[in-house]
């Protein structure tokens, strides 16, 4: 990976992004993006032998739990409780929020 950007390449990279950059920031985003670049190639440096594949760095918790079926409210019941209900067809209408 390029560590060192120039200007020519920024600007295209900008062109791509739809981003007007003046000189001043075109200079900054090449020191910039090349540091990014060095730091992952840094990274991707890093012996990893013997290391597992990490699916998730998500921990489980204990306010997580399995799904299961649960007596829940009938749908029939909830849609009459509802303003303009469809009963044959399993739904209610609401008011129109976008004209």
């Amino acid at each position: 990976m390029p560590s060192e950007f120039s200007r020519d390449q920024i600007a295209a990279i900008a062109a791509l992004a739809r981003l007007e950059l003046d000189p001043a920031e075109v200079e900054l985003f090449a020191r910039q993006l090349g540091d990014i670049l060095a730091y992952a190639e840094q990274v991707r440096r890093v012996d990893t032998t013997g290391v597992p594949p990490t699916a998730s760095v998500v921990t489980r918790h204990a306010t997580d739990r399995a799904d299961e079926l649960r007596p829940s409210l009938d749908r029939d019941v909830a849609i009459e409780s509802a303003p303009d209900p469809a009963l044959d067809a399993g739904f209610f209408k609401v008011p129109r929020v976008i004209g």
